[in-house]
């Protein structure tokens, strides 16, 4: 047998099996992180923490607080099961995601490059960066609305300084990828600790909120206000440039490219990303929990703006320092999502146009984009103005989630492609199914919203 028939064989046959010329995803960062092949279950484990950490982060980014507080406010603990329902949406999708980049070599971008004609994908593209716009929209807005809280700043000052987490993420990531892990990690411990400290006071009756959380109430698809609000957290939760982002990140690490070693991979990093998940779950039910507390059963029904519920919190729930563990913790998720933005930013422009941009000016066109509308609205309309952009923003990123979910899903589920690596068919029904609830959603949003 020559050497060509040899490579032949050796290469799985499937047609997303990324060729020798094609560039990997995030390529200067790409299999840099050792596994260790032998030892403890917990080595190996650790090794692959840190790509589901970082996916998080978009799942307790700023967005998910207008949507959260305003769900808690107005309707108490009901919108947790959309929480929960969301949450679990996420865990599937995102295992999905690692899956698809662990098996095939290439991240989400690059394999609906090489399937889908050049419309389709020009299409996919565009939908996929008014995501991201979106998102930094929102952690923008998030960011600014911290530093007004602890620091007095204007709230157009404070989004203008925003642009200067660009040189934040480039310094992290020319130290290496685990130091920008351990960066996200830091500051998810931070957001933790202080809304488990909220909890702890608040001290809701739990029977009330498992009920909630498990069991739907119909009035979520019959109220429209509720349905807007559900469909923000499910925009809001479920984060179309997070698929993306999972499917390269995970190549970070230096595992074997065998079968055994793709799929030994996959394990860890789908736990990885469902412990990580969990944790983000805990953040956005505290979120909703503290407002249900605080706010819905005390008369203040209408508190939709985190600066609102800033006032509010420590008087409300009798603990002084309330107010400054909410800002504290919004400043650091608004300060972790620049990190993942950027990143899913360079995914998407890579791997759909092969386009290689300074990761600088790539961040600071985005960034810029993102901030002329808030200093707009914030000029014109104040802090209200900003409040209802936010929660715009999560609705938008909603709306865009099919152009991510649906190529995932029909990836991943054809063996065609896949080959050994394909989904079974019970878990291809369940994310089929997944994509329809949020394609039923969304056109549930534009009837109501047309219809006025």
């Amino acid at each position: 047998m020559s050497d060509a028939d040899a490579a032949t064989v050796a290469r799985p046959a499937w047609r997303f099996d990324r060729p020798d010329d094609e560039q990997p995803s995030l390529r200067e960062v790409n299999a840099s992180i050792a596994v260790p092949q032998t030892g403890v279950w917990f080595r190996r484990l650790f090794a692959f923490m840190g790509p589901g950490y970082m996916v998080s982060v978009g799942y307790m980014d700023p967005g998910n607080w207008a949507t959260d507080l305003a769900g808690g406010a107005q309707f108490g603990y009901t919108l947790l099961f959309v929480i929960m329902l969301s949450n679990l949406m996420a865990i599937l999708l995102q295992a999905l995601a690692a899956r698809l980049g662990i098996a095939t070599g290439r991240d989400l971008a690059q394999g609906c490059r090489a399937y889908y004609p050049r419309p389709v994908n020009l299409m996919l593209w565009i939908a996929c960066e008014l995501a991201i716009i979106a998102c930094d929209l929102a952690e923008v807005i998030g960011t600014a609305i911290a530093l007004q809280l602890l620091f007095g700043i204007p709230l157009i000052g404070g989004a203008m300084l925003t642009a200067l987490d660009a040189f934040l993420v480039l310094l992290l990531m020319n130290k290496g990828f685990r130091y920008l892990e351990a960066f996200v990690i830091a500051l998810l411990i931070i957001i933790f600790g202080c809304f488990a400290i909220q909890i702890f006071v608040a001290a809701p009756p739990a029977g009330t909120i498992l009920h909630s959380m498990f069991v739907p109430s119909p009035e979520i698809v019959t109220n429209p206000t509720m349905l807007y609000i559900a469909i923000g957290i499910i925009g809001a939760t479920v984060m179309p440039h997070n698929l993306y982002l999972h499917s390269s990140i995970v190549q970070t690490r230096a595992y074997e490219r065998t079968d055994a070693g793709k799929r030994d991979a996959i394990k860890w990093a789908t736990a990885d990303s469902t412990i990580a998940l969990i944790l983000a779950l805990f953040v956005n039910a505290s979120i909703l929990i503290v407002a249900a507390v605080a706010f819905h059963g005390t008369g203040h029904q209408d508190v939709a703006e985190i600066g609102q519920a800033f006032e509010l919190l420590s008087p409300l729930l009798g603990l002084s320092i309330a107010s400054i563990l909410f800002a504290v913790a919004l400043l650091a998720s608004g300060l972790n999502s620049t990190v993942t933005a950027t990143l899913a930013g360079q995914i998407v422009m890579e791997g759909f146009l092969r386009l290689r941009v300074p990761q600088w000016a790539r961040r600071l066109l985005t960034r810029g984009i993102a901030i002329v509308p808030v200093v707009i609205v914030t000029a014109f309309y104040g802090e209200k103005g900003t409040a209802q952009l936010l929660v715009f923003s999560q609705v938008v990123l909603s709306m865009q989630l099919p152009f991510a979910v649906i190529p995932l899903v029909q990836f991943v589920s054809d063996k065609k492609k896949m080959g050994n690596f394909a989904i079974p068919r019970g878990i291809a029904a369940l994310a089929w199914v997944v994509a329809a609830v949020i394609l039923v959603l969304n056109f549930k949003l534009l009837y109501d919203t047309i219809a006025g």
